[in-house]
């Protein structure tokens, strides 16, 4: 099956399946879109089973891909996720070589987490703290990683496929004006097929609603599973805790424009739920990223 035609509502030209271009997204001189411009734009949509294995490796062409698992006490998933990754998407075993390697940050880890991923075939760096955070794993990851494209994936997903991944890479590799990709997803709670993802529902969207209304039509903005080229998560940085996915998403559309985010609709994703207790100091990071950068707050 070949890469079907364009999704609705994505800005910039197309490009072809190989020669892409590697000159960034054209910004203003000051390396800035403001946020004020972008109303009325959307972010293009992508369903993941629309991209063929062996047509984004045709596409990839001399740029490095680096999958990056930031994972703290993942024992019990992280080993499938790694193999699922290592058989199907790199040279290592029958699959086609889409992924040139496989990074997992151990965040503090006290299971078998870091032991039971090199055993996977990743390879393993950690924060070399006790749990710094999410954002503080990614930065190492990013920092460990020598990929011009970088997809990160969560470690706790016990229905992974490589269309976790292919689905990510697919926008960045046939068009090279977007910018971010984040994947969408049904997610299942106590056996309902929907219900998941509260902090979403409860918190980033009431809050994008009313300070980035322009961000709207993002599916999943706290989705772990994102994609982007190495430069631009280098321009905007990565932000501590919980906060990441949500300033990450404010900042590369306050840079480059929503209409250079993609969105992929990966299907069902199926993982590990929380209590509602220990949801608080995530819906807290989320809520302070956006307030700092709709300067409402002064961050300290």
């Amino acid at each position: 099956m070949s890469i079907q035609a364009p999704p609705v509502n994505v800005a910039g030209p197309r490009a072809a399946s190989t020669g892409l271009s590697t000159d960034p997204f054209p910004v203003s001189d000051d390396g800035t879109m403001p946020i004020a411009g972008l109303s009325g734009q959307g972010a293009g949509r992508y369903d993941s089973r629309q991209f063929d294995l062996l047509d984004l490796a045709g596409a990839k062409g001399g740029r490095r891909v680096s999958v990056c698992i930031p994972a703290r006490n993942e024992a019990g998933t992280v080993g499938p996720i790694v193999r699922t990754i290592v058989e199907a998407l790199t040279t290592g075993s029958n699959g086609v070589p889409l992924v040139d390697e496989i990074v997992v940050v151990d965040d503090g880890s006290v299971d078998q987490t870091a032991e039971i991923a090199a055993g996977a075939g990743a390879r393993v760096v950690s924060t070399g703290s006790s749990g710094g955070g999410k954002g503080q794993a990614m930065r190492a990851s990013l920092e460990a990683a020598e990929g011009d494209i970088i997809a990160f994936v969560d470690a706790d997903v016990t229905n992974f496929a490589p269309h976790f991944v292919t689905g990510l890479l697919g926008p960045l590799l046939i068009d090279d004006s977007v910018s971010l990709v984040k994947g969408f997803y049904h997610r299942p709670l106590h056996g309902a097929p929907d219900g998941g993802g509260r902090v979403t529902e409860l918190m980033a969207k009431p809050v994008i609603g009313q300070l980035f209304p322009h961000l709207a039509s993002i599916e999943q903005p706290l989705a772990g599973e994102t994609a982007a080229p190495r430069w631009v998560l280098e321009k905007c940085g990565l932000a501590d805790g919980y906060a990441v996915e949500m300033a990450l998403l404010i900042d590369v559309a306050a840079r480059f424009g929503v209409a250079t985010i993609a969105q992929v609709d990966l299907g069902t994703r199926v993982h590990r739920n929380r209590p509602l207790a220990e949801l608080r100091p995530q819906a807290t990071d989320v809520l302070r990223a956006a307030l700092s950068r709709a300067r409402l707050v002064t961050p300290d």
